[in-house]
């Protein structure tokens, strides 16, 4: 198919014979035959290969995916009777405790040491209105101080109820919306967009870590698809208020502020100078972010009129700033709660990474003790080489500010980020693959080299969490949601067929093919002996050691895969250096 989408206003027009080869083979790498799919999820929609719509079918979608979201939650969650501080699970019903029962200006300050808030305000506000409605079902569930590490049965369905209906109200339909348009951007087919939207919704990462685990990222990816979404449709303004609420939902979202930043950026500059674009975007971007302060400013600001004086907050970062304010000012008691946010959101104090994390400095800490450097050197050789990572991909966005590049940039940036940045955690993996598994529903998304590196991308993704769900008993999950994945989509070890050999073998095709299997072999084996013996007394993280260096190893590649993509798709280098147009359609 052509790769131009349909004029906005236009009905999507119906594609005849969207079952045949001559449609599909660009995107679902049907069969030569064309008389089946090549992989189990496309033979799932088969019998909808004649639709005009992807709508006819996305209740079906929607619902199949509320039932393994729900079906997974079944399990335990992190910190189940695990004392004494319960994990992620009760730090999170802890922070709906807190909102719920103590006054806005105490919600960072309020006893740090038993989970205290270190998330953005957006989190918050999420908690207080989960923590309301929690408390008029029953209110022992939010009690202040007397609920700690409580695992109700009945609060466990109410908690998960949170998860599923905070996902259904903003991720899902960012990703249904994002798919629409990307897919029509890139000239794909309904069928075939519709099979990539169940691949992406049943991305086993996500919903390892919302729904078994226990968190609301999907909340923060929502947010941020909703921003790319936006940028497809050109409505700039909304995609920076989104891309505000992400940030504001978690910092972690900073992971794509670059290429945020940079597309917004060049479609001010091109294809002309718009300046008045530049004012309006910096603008909303502002006045989003101080509507989500507000409240803590007025709240403050009341408290100072009341006369209610609380005590400067016990931080250096604070106590650098405190000398050079008026106590009795209007201004000290904002200030304070500012500052203090920004403390809590960004710990700088924990360190360049936390527990085992496949990521460069914690493979880099196996061979070379970095970590016992000081954390000033730490920091600075972390930005340098984020920075080197990610200015990269983000000029290239800046000067080809192209719809089609956003996933691959997004994905390319968060890679960097994830591999190099300052204090990353086993989770901080979820961003970097929700980009990437969006790549599916562009163009040739369903093609075979697509396929294996997204799928290559989850699968490692998954394995390198595996260590953090062992730890709550959570073993059974992963390999549930893992292999059914991978089944789905034809993936190994379920099918080795992406990398069948057959009479158009190019040289990539059989290097992608040794790559992958060597990974996909030492996680095979590294579950055999991980399972069956014992690491040594006098190295007892070995197993999540090895982990760590070849999950580096492989993100590290999907990382130079989406780089060499984006490079190819934007065209930003001669066209004599390839011998040919280099925007090219590899199957």
């Amino acid at each position: 198919m052509a790769g131009h989408a349909p004029a906005p206003h236009k009905p999507r027009r119906k594609v005849k014979g969207a079952g045949g080869p001559s449609n599909l083979s660009h995107s679902t790498s049907v069969e030569s035959s064309g008389r089946a799919p090549s992989f189990p999820l496309a033979a799932f929609f088969w019998p909808a290969r004649g639709s005009a719509s992807q709508w006819e079918i996305l209740p079906i979608i929607l619902m199949v995916a509320g039932l393994f979201r729900w079906a997974a939650s079944l399990w335990g969650y992190s910190g189940f009777e695990k004392p004494p501080m319960f994990g992620d699970y009760e730090a999170q019903r802890h922070w709906m405790e807190i909102t719920a029962h103590l006054p806005i200006t105490q919600w960072y300050f309020h006893d740090l040491q038993w989970w205290g808030l270190d998330y953005p305000p957006l989190t918050a506000y999420h908690s207080w209105i989960c923590g309301k409605i929690g408390s008029l079902i029953d209110p022992s569930w939010f009690a202040l101080y007397k609920s700690r590490g409580i695992h109700d049965p009945t609060l466990k369905i109410f908690m998960r109820g949170t998860v599923i209906v905070s996902e259904y109200l903003i991720y899902i339909p960012a990703v249904v919306i994002f798919v629409r348009r990307f897919s029509r951007l890139s000239g794909v087919t309904s069928w075939s967009a519709s099979i990539s939207l169940a691949a992406i919704l049943m991305q086993p990462a996500t919903i390892l870590i919302d729904h078994v685990h226990f968190q609301y990222n999907t909340v923060m990816l929502g947010f941020v698809v909703a921003s790319m979404s936006s940028m497809l449709a050109g409505r700039y303004l909304w995609s920076a208020v989104f891309f505000v609420a992400a940030l504001g939902f978690k910092q972690m979202a900073l992971y794509y502020a670059f290429p945020v930043f940079a597309f917004l950026l060049g479609s001010c500059f091109s294809p002309r100078i718009n300046v008045l674009r530049f004012i309006r975007i910096a603008l909303v971007t502002v006045i989003a972010f101080a509507i989500l302060v507000l409240p803590f400013v007025l709240s403050a600001y009341n408290e100072w009129r009341q006369g209610i004086r609380s005590k400067p907050a016990p931080l250096p970062l604070f106590q650098g700033l405190a000398g050079h304010l008026d106590p009795n000012a209007f201004y000290y008691p904002i200030v304070e709660q500012l500052v203090q946010m920004v403390h809590r959101v960004f710990p700088f104090a924990r360190g360049l990474f936390e527990d085992k994390v496949a990521n460069f400095w914690c493979a880099l800490n196996v061979v070379v003790k970095i970590k016992h450097l000081p954390a000033e050197l730490l920091q600075r050789l972390a930005l340098v080489a984020t920075l080197a990572s990610i200015i990269p991909p983000n000029l290239i966005l800046l000067l080809k500010p192209r719809r089609e590049l956003l996933p691959l940039a997004f994905v390319t940036t968060a890679w960097g980020f994830f591999l190099f940045s300052y204090q990353v955690h086993e989770k901080s993996v979820l961003l970097p693959l929700a980009p990437m598994t969006l790549l599916l529903a562009g163009s040739q998304g369903l093609s075979k080299e697509i396929r294996a590196w997204v799928g290559f991308a989850n699968i490692l993704g998954c394995w390198t969490m595996f260590p953090l769900l062992q730890r709550v008993d959570l073993r059974v999950p992963y390999a549930v949601l893992t292999l059914l994945w991978t089944y789905l989509l034809g993936l190994p070890p379920t099918s080795l067929s992406l990398y069948s050999l057959d009479g158009q073998a190019s040289f990539k095709k059989i290097v992608t093919a040794l790559i992958h299997g060597f990974f996909y072999l030492a996680m095979a084996m590294w579950h055999i002996l991980e399972l069956n013996l014992k690491p040594p007394s006098d190295k007892p993280d070995l197993w999540v050691v090895a982990n760590v260096g070849v999950g580096a190893a492989g993100f590290a590649l999907c990382y130079v895969w989406c780089f060499t993509r984006l490079v190819l798709q934007s065209d930003i280098l001669p066209k004599a250096l390839f011998g040919k147009k280099t925007k090219t359609k590899t199957n």
